[in-house]
């Protein structure tokens, strides 16, 4: 290699090294500012934001909201901060004013139990607050707590005809969601960060003033239990009745508007569907179904059942079968008709002639 050729060649490898230094200097410098402001922000506080879009009536559960850096030069007095907020403490409060995801929850943003207005935030438009009585047994041993989702169910025993009763058990409204318990929406925490299930003898839940009515009449039929409902059963409920087109979206919807849609849907109470369970359905020694409606009342004077005010009272189908000036009514059955008819023909020609009569009975 001659003299000239090794002189371009380290000149070309000055070239390129100076080249490298000046880029290298270049994109410091760029990303000097965004290391500054993520270091800035890696030294601020832990604020308190949504996870989720919080509409107003949300009630406060541990996965809706959670703490995350800020920059210190944005935190406000009104924010939630780490070390300072109790986290447990907010938990069943209701959002009154609208929180979007990742927006910082402030205190006026959130109402308590025991503050004013605490119940018409937690309610939806046009519906209705409504406490029934419950115990260790029929709230679900302590469980429920407020924001779960509930069925009801009534059982009752059915008085039948002589002495005889029915016990029946029957689930009358579903997907009802719970405000409180006991007038308070926050759970206990042990030392060691565990919930603490608390017995309480009241619920408060949120009705249409329709089911409040079903509810207030409940009680006095029957003793009143609530069954605990699991969080996907409202998911597959929504994509039976979007199957069905019991839940309707627009084409043109947005995404906001189908998701306020299909948030007001699954949160719709539901008292049309109803099952029932008999003691029979429990126990072979148990009635299926109420005693059969044709069975002989006491007697009134003369022979006929009695009824109300000592009137006769029709047990089953019969005819009526006239004989000269008089008409007597003969039951409908195996020996009903057929019986009287032949009895009368072994008569007299007068009774004979009453069977035309008696087959062109009426029947009632």
């Amino acid at each position: 290699m001659d003299r000239k050729k090794l002189v371009l060649l380290i000149a070309a490898l000055v070239v390129a090294v100076g080249t490298a230094l000046v880029a290298r200097s270049m994109f410091a410098g760029a990303s000097a500012p965004q290391a500054e402001a993520a270091q800035a922000q890696a030294q601020g506080p832990k604020v308190l934001v949504a996870q989720r879009a919080l509409p107003v009536g949300t009630i406060i559960t541990a996965d809706a909201i959670g703490f995350q850096m800020w920059p210190e030069e944005l935190v406000q007095d009104a924010y939630f901060l780490d070390g300072e907020a109790d986290m447990s403490k907010l938990l069943g409060t209701v959002v009154r004013h609208p929180i979007t995801a990742g927006e910082p929850v402030t205190q006026g943003s959130l109402v308590a139990p025991g503050d004013r207005g605490f119940l018409a935030a937690a309610l939806a438009p046009g519906m209705r607050a409504i406490t029934v009585p419950v115990n260790a047994q029929s709230g679900v041993g302590g469980f429920v707590f407020p924001g779960d989702r509930v069925d009801m169910v009534l059982t009752q025993q059915v008085e039948g005809n002589e002495g005889t009763s029915l016990k029946a058990s029957e689930t009358i409204l579903r997907n009802l969601r719970v405000l409180a318990t006991d007038q308070s929406t926050v759970s206990e925490k042990a030392e060691d960060g565990s919930t603490v299930v608390k017995e309480f003898r009241t619920v408060t839940l949120e009705v249409t003033p329709v089911i409040a009515e079903k509810v207030a009449v409940a009680q006095t039929i029957g003793s009143l239990s609530l069954s605990l409902r699991s969080l996907a059963d409202n998911q597959t409920e929504l994509e039976r009745a979007i199957a069905a087109g019991d839940v309707t979206i627009p084409d043109d919807a947005t995404p906001e508007e189908e998701e306020r849609l299909l948030r007001q849907a699954m949160a719709r109470p539901d008292d049309g569907k109803s099952s029932y369970v008999t003691g029979g359905d429990v126990s072979r020694f148990q009635r299926r179904t109420m005693p059969s409606q044709g069975t002989v009342a006491p007697a009134a004077p003369g022979g006929a059942p009695a009824g109300i005010g000592g009137q006769p009272v029709r047990q089953g189908p019969s005819v009526r079968v006239t004989r000269g000036k008089d008409t007597e009514e003969v039951p409908v059955g195996k020996t009903g008709v057929t019986a009287f008819v032949g009895q009368q023909a072994a008569g007299t020609a007068q009774a004979a002639r009453t069977v035309p009569v008696a087959q062109a009975a009426m029947i009632k």
